[in-house]
């Protein structure tokens, strides 16, 4: 079946049967004259961009970037008592964060615009007059308590709830009359028996016979804002879409979809319908969890290549699951019909060690390198500003230097601001009396670590420093090497845990290591 659906989709993309023709609508404008890929990301702006979203828009964009195509952004803003203020920006936003911008949007621009559906009512509007002139639409005056008393009534009786097409029957007088005296009807599409057959690009043939188990939908809503299924297909029509790769959940809707575009005389694009994203135990993921959205993961100091990396692996559609694979990557290796029917759960505990492989890889390349010590040299200054002794320590060569040396322990920058690595910019305040606690040969360690560093021609290395401090620790009369380092780790951070005190060396350099040694002795 996986080979069949391949060939198809090649078969597809090679002969672009959905050429001229295709663009050219009921009102007889043509659109875009051209037989590429085109796919959509169309969220709605009830709400701020999370990882849901994120994959649907991902796999939108790898589609698009694997054949050459274009990746739209189009907002599907018609519920307006729903709208989030500052959703819609955040959406573009963070597409961009993500490294996954779109080709067209609403910020953006591009030939078939506008790119948010309430800029698009007159599309919508004309749509609908086709349908209703064909007999394939019509006006329902029920009222919204009418409708509710059935939804109840179907409650009641344990069956799901369904319109029950009354005001199919109106005759056209009595519609007249109606819209005469000034109702405000809205426009239902007449679902008819004999749903088609369907090939979906993930789930294989389909058939879903809408019109036994549903009522008429509504498309039009009597504030002339069209409902999701006419918006999208109206959308998709115009804008030129090819492939349509949406969440599971609108599976069973594409039938309704279909027999749309087939009373609007429109060739429908292809559909493959992605698995959805779960939480580790199978829960759907809420826009009510705080921790998924894509901001709260920015600002907690996760690279955008990570998430995109472990919403992949956790599943389908690549080969295997590989950890710290780049976006280059995924689109080499995405293969359509490899992608599972199977929901994809997401183990979010294991993000930090994802990021730490990706952050790694952009430290060992110095020009990706420089923007992330940048970015930890504003984070020391917002963090420890005021408490900073030597501003040497906001040096390129001095952040850079403890981010090399500190990459295989961190999973973010926001580790190096933390408490624990507080010492590497500023100086702990330790007391001798709290070293002597340690050891009585205070004095004689202290001398011994400076004699060290003064050493002519030394190569203060972690490996040299190593041989040399266990060399030092035999000169002491009775102080074990632990012990000695545990002095001298106390003295160079105020802590009791942390790197080797050869790597603390290293980091803070011999200037500042003699310093603090040198405030050992004078306390």
């Amino acid at each position: 079946m996986a080979v069949l659906l391949l060939g198809l989709l090649q078969l597809r993309l090679a002969r672009a049967p959905w050429g001229a023709g295709r663009w050219r609508g009921y009102c007889g404008g043509p659109g875009p004259q051209s037989s590429a890929v085109r796919v959509r990301f169309a969220p709605s702006p009830t709400g701020f961009m999370h990882l849901g979203g994120l994959r649907t828009a991902l796999y939108n964009y790898i589609f698009a970037r694997k054949y050459k195509g274009s990746f739209i952004l189009r907002l599907e803003d018609t519920d307006q008592t729903r709208l989030v203020p500052g959703a819609a920006e955040n959406i573009e936003d963070m597409l961009e964060w993500a490294g996954i911008p779109p080709d067209e949007s609403p910020r953006r621009g591009g030939p078939v615009g506008p790119y948010q559906q309430s800029q698009r009512l007159e599309l919508y509007a004309q749509a609908t007059e086709a349908l209703l002139q064909t007999g394939a639409a019509y006006y329902c005056f029920c009222t919204p308590q009418r409708l509710e008393l059935l939804k109840k009534e179907a409650l009641r009786n344990h069956q799901t709830p369904r319109y029950d097409n009354r005001c199919r029957l109106l005759s056209p007088e009595r519609v007249a009359r109606k819209l005469a005296e000034g109702a405000k009807p809205i426009v239902r599409f007449r679902l008819e028996e004999g749903a088609e057959t369907f090939q979906d690009l993930v789930h294989g043939w389909n058939r879903h016979e809408v019109a036994s188990v549903e009522g008429d939908p509504v498309i039009l809503k009597s504030d002339g804002f069209p409902t999701y299924h006419l918006a999208c297909v109206v959308d998709d029509h115009h804008m030129g879409i090819s492939h349509v790769l949406r969440g599971s959940e609108w599976l069973v809707s594409t039938a309704k979809h279909l027999l749309l575009y087939k009373a609007l005389g429109w060739e429908p694009p292809h559909f493959a319908h992605l698995p959805l994203l779960l939480n580790k135990d199978g829960s759907k993921l809420s826009k009510r969890q705080g921790d998924i959205f894509l901001e709260h993961f920015a600002s907690a100091g996760f690279l955008p290549e990570t998430l995109l990396d472990i919403i992949t692996n956790y599943g389908s559609g690549f080969a295997g699951n590989q950890m710290g694979r780049t976006l280059p990557e995924l689109i080499e290796q995405f293969d359509l019909t490899g992608v599972s029917t199977h929901s994809a759960l997401l183990d979010l505990e294991k993000l930090p060690e994802f990021n730490r492989l990706h952050l790694i890889r952009l430290l060992n390349d110095k020009a990706q390198r420089l923007p992330l010590v940048k970015k930890l040299q504003a984070m020391v200054e917002e963090v420890y500003g005021k408490q900073l002794e030597d501003r040497d320590i906001l040096s390129e060569d001095y952040v850079e230097r403890i981010l090399l040396l500190g990459q295989g322990r961190i999973s973010r920058l926001q580790d190096l601001v933390s408490p624990a690595y507080s010492y590497v910019w500023t100086r702990p305040a330790v007391a001798r009396a709290q070293l002597q606690t340690i050891s009585g040969e205070v004095d004689v360690i202290a001398k011994l670590v400076l004699g060290l560093l003064e050493t002519p021609g030394i190569s203060l290395t972690q490996e040299v420093l190593n041989q040399e401090l266990k060399r030092l620790s035999e000169k002491t009369e009775g102080v074990e090497y632990v012990r000695m380092m545990k002095l001298l780790r106390m003295a160079l951070s105020g802590q009791q845990r942390g790197p080797t005190v050869a790597e603390m060396m290293v980091s803070l350099g011999p200037k500042e290591v003699r310093e603090r040694i040198q405030r050992v002795l004078s306390s």
